[in-house]
């Protein structure tokens, strides 16, 4: 290995110690060349100093403790490659569509830095982005049990809202038919007897779905058990 090649290398280790670990953004402008281009950037991302500085900045802010450590280097001419694992946990604010619950993330990098006359004026990385896709789809079922933990708690308040017996009556057969819209709503059906022998019919549908819905059905549920025998909304049959 040449001298040369020993220097990229360091000029390479100072760069990521400095600028990555020691957060140090502004030292971003001693080690890149002004034409510095960032091969790596993504779809619409600025490619030059600012851009790269800012895509760092991006995962500093999103973990209080990430650290980079180059666990291989070779250097061959201009270019230094080199193996980096970085860690952190995403504990500050949301990271590749991770949300900041405080989980570790631990992915792969390497990168290809081109070195010339001691300034990086270019860089290609390629990342093992899977850690960030298993989390993703660990947050996705975390959120759809909790969805459904939720429904069930719905479908409960909905089913002892409802009236457990249908009234018998003289001369009618009523054969009640309850089914939401979707898993859990505000539809609701009661049954009310009234003074001289008539049955109240209550008919409703809260605005929206959901648990909030099923609360809003019980809580009318309740004043209309209330106040029935004095008010009733809905269709009224007579025997």
């Amino acid at each position: 290995m040449t001298s040369q090649e020993q220097e990229n290398k360091a000029l390479v280790r100072r760069f990521t110690e400095e600028v990555y670990n020691r957060r140090n953004l502004d030292a971003a402008d001693e080690f890149l060349a002004p034409d510095f281009v960032d091969y790596g950037a993504l779809s619409g991302e600025a490619v030059g100093i600012e851009g790269y500085k800012l895509a760092v900045a991006n995962t500093q802010a999103s973990s209080s403790d990430v650290h980079f450590s180059i666990e291989e280097m070779i250097a061959e001419g201009d270019k230094v490659v080199s193996r980096i694992i970085g860690s952190g946990s995403v504990d500050q604010r949301e990271l590749e569509g991770v949300v900041p619950t405080g989980v570790r993330i631990t992915i792969e990098n390497i990168s290809i830095n081109r070195v010339v006359e001691g300034k990086i004026v270019d860089e290609r990385t390629v990342s093992d982005q899977s850690p960030f896709w298993q989390q993703r789809m660990e947050q996705e079922r975390i959120e759809r049990e909790r969805i459904e933990q939720e429904l069930q708690v719905a479908r409960r308040i909905q089913q002892a809202s409802l009236p457990e017996e249908v009234p018998t009556l003289e001369g009618w057969q009523i054969s009640p038919f309850y089914q939401p819209a979707r898993e859990v709503g505000g539809d609701f059906y009661d049954f009310h007897f009234l003074s001289e022998g008539r049955l109240g019919l209550v008919v409703g549908d809260a605005t929206g779905k959901g648990v909030p819905a099923a609360l809003v059905m019980s809580t009318t549920c309740g004043m209309l058990q209330a106040v029935s025998q004095t008010v009733v909304f809905g269709t009224r049959l007579e025997c």
